[in-house]
């Protein structure tokens, strides 16, 4: 088993059902170990010593239409383990549910609010994730992607991980089977920070793309002649960040 003293947000956004998960922690390259995404069935965070299975048997429980709140009973009564993990599910109405085994490294703990929930374990301490569930209710109204980001961004300045930094994922699914956004930065002195540069350079370059792209209903897609310009520009001479979704 593998230790992740973690911080972490699972959400789906009120106005358009995107589902996403973000995280950071001082292990490198915790992207999909942590952060599981099914686009209009749920995000699942699972950390401590984490189970990746509790990610993957999650979504398809949710799959298969069971709440949040069913799903994560039904993952904890099953998990011999259980006192040792820590887990955050959001499902695809928004409902969500955690939970913070007994055994977990401490400072550890959760909060859950409108469609998110938020939890962290062998944190400087509990402002983390008090500060984090502020972040996402302010936020609420933010595209998915800038709102993880800043969810991330205050737990980490409200302390972070005691042993300090190393990794940050963000995943994000809208309604298409691959992802709206999925980057992460896997060994880098400040993560959150580093992330944040990578989601400013794939909010510019990255998701006009991406919103052309085929779709289930469109297999043809469709790219704006100005995303098909930026396109054909070499990286260095594109735009950096764009403003809105």
């Amino acid at each position: 088993m593998i230790q992740l003293a973690t911080f972490s947000i699972a959400a789906r956004c009120p106005r358009t059902g995107m589902l996403g998960v973000a995280v950071s922690t001082a292990v490198p390259a915790i992207g999909g170990l942590c952060a599981f995404v099914g686009p209009r069935i749920g995000a699942v965070a699972t950390q401590s010593w984490v189970n990746p299975y509790l990610g993957i048997d999650g979504l398809s429980l949710l799959k298969g239409g069971m709440s949040a709140k069913a799903a994560l009973d039904k993952l904890i009564a099953e998990d011999p383990g259980r006192e040792v993990r820590q887990l955050g599910i959001v499902d695809a109405q928004g409902n969500v549910a955690a939970f913070t085994g007994k055994e977990c490294t401490a400072w550890c703990g959760h909060e859950v609010g409108e469609g998110f929930t938020v939890q962290g374990n062998m944190l400087v301490s509990g402002e983390t994730v008090s500060a984090m569930a502020k972040a996402a209710s302010d936020g609420a109204a933010l595209a998915l992607p800038e709102r993880l980001m800043r969810v991330l961004e205050a737990g980490q300045k409200a302390g972070g991980d005691k042993r300090g930094k190393q990794s940050a994922y963000m995943k994000v699914h809208d309604a298409e089977e691959y992802p709206y956004l999925m980057i992460g930065v896997d060994d880098h002195s400040t993560p959150v920070t580093e992330l944040r540069r990578v989601y400013e350079v794939a909010r510019a370059q990255c998701l006009p793309f991406v919103t052309g792209l085929s779709t289930r209903q469109n297999s043809v897609g469709h790219l704006s002649a100005e995303t098909t310009s930026m396109l054909m520009t070499p990286p260095q001479d594109r735009p950096q960040r764009v403003d809105g979704e």
